[in-house]
């Protein structure tokens, strides 16, 4: 049996209190970035094999989502999942 979803999308949730010097990725907009990438796999006819998940701390809160907003997510989505090549200028580790 093939496993259910060929890809994930991980979109960091976490939340630290209001006073860390941190942040996190919630404050900054992550729960709406979540929508959009379902919303956009939806729409594509993808969300049966390609999977937007919650995911917990991905040590990188100071940065609020890698940098990626809502205006990325057709971006990701059409270069990065469908066609397999990351947008570079959003790489959180740069080759």
């Amino acid at each position: 049996m093939p496993p259910p979803f060929r890809k994930h999308v991980f979109i960091c949730l976490n939340e630290r209190p209001p006073d860390s010097e941190k942040g996190d990725c919630t404050r900054k907009g992550s729960p709406q970035l979540l929508k959009k990438f379902k919303a956009a796999l939806r729409d594509r006819g993808l969300d049966e094999e390609i999977r937007a998940n919650k995911a917990g701390c991905l040590d990188n809160c100071e940065n609020g989502c890698s940098h990626v907003t809502e205006a990325d997510v057709e971006e990701i989505v059409e270069k990065h999942l469908v066609q397999g090549e990351p947008v570079e200028r959003l790489r959180l580790y740069k080759r």
